[in-house]
């Protein structure tokens, strides 16, 4: 019986440039499949939260203005809406519960 032992492989740096090529290619090809796959998921789970909006305009009004409050309630934030918006959504309301809720944070610290 005999054996055969291999010690050193050199492999042509052409055939070496090719299977590198080949491994990028392939590491770039899975990494648009996984980011397809999470696009896929996003968009289906933005579907999925949609739902209890559909057809139900006071639930998409009340959602908008929650989004607004909450944006009004950051230091510093800065938030541009349409003037239709501002009208519909009687953001008079919105600033003056702002304001409120500012107070409060205010006057629940020691002194």
């Amino acid at each position: 019986m005999q054996s055969v032992e291999i010690r050193d492989v050199i492999i042509p740096p052409g055939l070496e440039d090719a299977m590198s090529k080949q491994a990028q290619a392939e590491r770039e090809r899975q990494a648009r499949i996984i980011l397809g796959t999470a696009e896929t998921e996003i968009a289906s789970k933005f579907v999925e939260a949609a739902q209890p909006y559909q057809n139900n305009p006071v639930a998409i009004h009340l959602r908008a203005m929650n989004m607004l409050y909450e944006g009004l309630r950051e230091k510093g934030s800065m938030i541009i809406v349409p003037s239709s918006a501002v009208e519909s959504m009687n953001l008079g309301v919105i600033g003056g519960l702002s304001a409120l809720a500012q107070n409060a944070k205010a006057d629940d610290k020691p002194v």
